[in-house]
Formats: C-alpha cells, sequence, structure tokens
C-alpha cells in the first residue's frame, strides 16, 4: 500500500510541475496548451491532475516541448517532499 501512495503523490507532483511549465510558458488553459502541441487534450489535462501514469513516449514528448531532460524534469521532484512541484535549481534561464 505504501508503493501505491508514493507513486500517487509523484504523480501529483509532476502533474503540478507540468501545469506550473504551462503556466510559465504563458498558457493558461490546458487545452490551447494541448491543441497547440497537437496533444490529446482530455490526456494531458489527466497528465497535469497527477491521474494517469506517463509513458515514456508521452513524457519525452512533452518534455520537449518544455527543452527539458528527463534528469533535469525529475530533479526537482522529490517522492517524499510535500512542498512546490518546482525546486528553484530546476528553472532553465536560458532558451
Amino acid at each position: 500500500m505504501k508503493k501505491d501512495k508514493l507513486l500517487e503523490s509523484t504523480l501529483e507532483k509532476a502533474g503540478r510541475k507540468l501545469t506550473e511549465l504551462r503556466i510559465q510558458k504563458g498558457y493558461k488553459s490546458h487545452e490551447t496548451f494541448a491543441f497547440d502541441y497537437d496533444l490529446p487534450r482530455a490526456q494531458y489535462w489527466r497528465l497535469e491532475k497527477g491521474k494517469v501514469n506517463f509513458t515514456i513516449k508521452t513524457l519525452i514528448k512533452v518534455l520537449s516541448i518544455h527543452k527539458l531532460t528527463v534528469e533535469e524534469f525529475f530533479a526537482g521532484i522529490d517522492a517524499h517532499d510535500n512542498g512546490s512541484a518546482i525546486k528553484s535549481s530546476t528553472t532553465k534561464t536560458s532558451d
């Protein structure tokens, strides 16, 4: 049961981070973001809400939009932390 809670918590944090990244790109709506980047809108909403497990293919596609590597994305997500989804050390300043 503890593993399920850890997975659920990590998915929620990853979703919050995706939401923050989308907002940083200037998108208020997940629907507009998904449409502009040719992502299924319902699936992207579920990713942001932490309601669905990522496939590697989907994760890499979304991270390429934000010009992040998998390592950069997860560096700011601590599975045992209850704080913000994005830590200051992972915010990119160039591009």
